[in-house]
């Protein structure tokens, strides 16, 4: 009911404001018209000019908003006119109509303006009163008969109202200002929020899709290379005696085959499954413990690998997780480049660390005639690249003099690396 009952002044204020012009137009043509009609229903009659200096005086509120000093000015100047003529007699101008046009100045002009406009007013027509011998000294007590006091008195409240009505629509204006910033600041910032998790998707996406290749490549070249190996066997011409040798060796090649496939299972699940909602269950990350590398350090073995590892990890070292998953998919990636590009060959893994930096070296022997490469995607050693230049590391790769492979890695726990820190490494 309260809501009922305010609404719909709100909306009739609300029309007026949107129609500035209308509403001066009314207020000034209504006021001219009553004063032109109040004037005419005298007796005697007055006289043409008397009308029209009576109603000519609130004409210029036409313009209030537009020309406020030139509106005040002119009324001023017509009562003056008005006074001095005394065209309709024992009629004598207020200063309420007078009052309009300070407010109107105050509110619409600078303080600057409005204020020297005010003061000139009251003294125009306090002076026009004095002369033409309207002015009567006042009573005390009462703001009648009209005076000097009177007009001090008026034109003071219709000023403070107007300025005052002014500092509130100046607030108010930077008011909305204000909000409109906060508004544009907050899009802003939905949309910059939203890029960002556009941007950690891939960035995630871009992590698993690693990650899966590291496993799947793994994985699939030693069994690529167990497979070969078990065909070349079962292939071979063999004597009788050593016929159940070669069978036991072809069923232990297979059951390699079996048990790389499924590790490489469980691995592709733990991927996939950081892809969904649902966190229980999920095997922990891998790292550089003794029971992740060691699985992986066996399926190298497996492919025939004769794999020497070193561990040099300080005890105060506390690495980021981060850094220790990179540091596992390091050492998976070059192993896995071992076994398909030189096969069954010597390989010495280094893994050194402190507090600051993590270095990784993969060292292998050169291949060993007539192995035939697993051909590669070129992935891998971007997939390394990328992970090292995500800790601000340092990433070599190379063959060595006598024909083999080595890999060198540093990564770095700090923000940020000197360039001399990355030249000396």
């Amino acid at each position: 009911m309260i809501t009922s009952r305010y609404a719909a002044p709100r909306a009739v204020r609300r029309w007026v404001a949107d129609r500035p012009r209308l509403a001066d137009v009314a207020l000034g043509g209504g006021i001219t018209l009553f004063d032109v009609a109040t004037v005419l229903d005298r007796s005697p009659k007055p006289g043409v000019l008397g009308v029209a200096l009576w109603g000519l005086q609130t004409v210029p509120l036409l313009c209030r908003r537009t020309r406020p000093c030139a509106v005040l000015a002119a009324m001023t100047g017509l009562y003056v006119v008005f006074q001095i003529l005394s065209p309709i007699h024992g009629r004598i101008p207020g200063p309420f109509l007078l009052m309009i046009g300070v407010y109107g100045v105050a509110r619409y002009a600078s303080a600057t303006a409005s204020l020297p406009g005010t003061v000139l007013c009251l003294a125009s027509t306090s002076t026009a009163d004095a002369l033409t011998g309207h002015w009567q000294s006042p009573r005390p007590g009462s703001l009648e008969p009209i005076s000097v006091t009177t007009f001090v008195f008026f034109f003071t409240l219709a000023w403070i109202l107007g300025y005052g009505r002014q500092r509130i629509d100046a607030h108010a204006a930077r008011l909305r200002d204000l909000n409109q910033r906060l508004r544009d600041l907050n899009q802003r910032l939905r949309a910059e929020q939203e890029r960002n998790a556009r941007q950690a998707v891939v960035t995630e996406r871009a992590r698993i899709a690693r990650d899966l290749h590291d496993v799947v490549a793994h994985h699939v070249s030693a069994i690529a290379v167990l497979a070969r190996a078990a065909e070349e066997g079962m292939a071979s011409g063999v004597p009788p005696a050593v016929e159940a040798a070669e069978g036991a060796d072809a069923m232990q090649s297979v059951g390699l085959i079996a048990r790389t496939a499924d590790t490489a299972l469980i691995e592709m699940r733990r991927l996939l499954g950081l892809l969904s909602f649902r966190e229980q269950g999920l095997a922990p990350e891998p790292s550089l413990s003794s029971e992740h590398l060691e699985p992986l350090i066996g399926a190298a073995t497996s492919a025939g690998c004769r794999v020497t590892y070193v561990a040099d990890l300080q005890a105060q070292t506390d690495p980021s997780t981060g850094m220790l998953i990179s540091g596992y998919r390091i050492i998976q990636e070059a192993l896995t480049n071992v076994i398909k590009h030189a096969g069954p060959v010597s390989v010495r893994v280094t893994v050194r660390g402190n507090d600051s930096h993590l270095t990784i070296a993969v060292e292998n022997d050169p291949a060993p005639p007539g192995h035939r490469p697993v051909p590669g995607s070129g992935r891998g050693l971007v997939g390394m690249r990328e992970r090292v230049a995500a800790f601000d590391g340092v990433l070599r790769a190379g063959p060595r003099e006598d024909g083999g492979w080595r890999l060198y890695a540093v990564l770095s726990a700090q923000a940020s690396q000197p360039a001399e820190e990355k030249e000396s490494a």
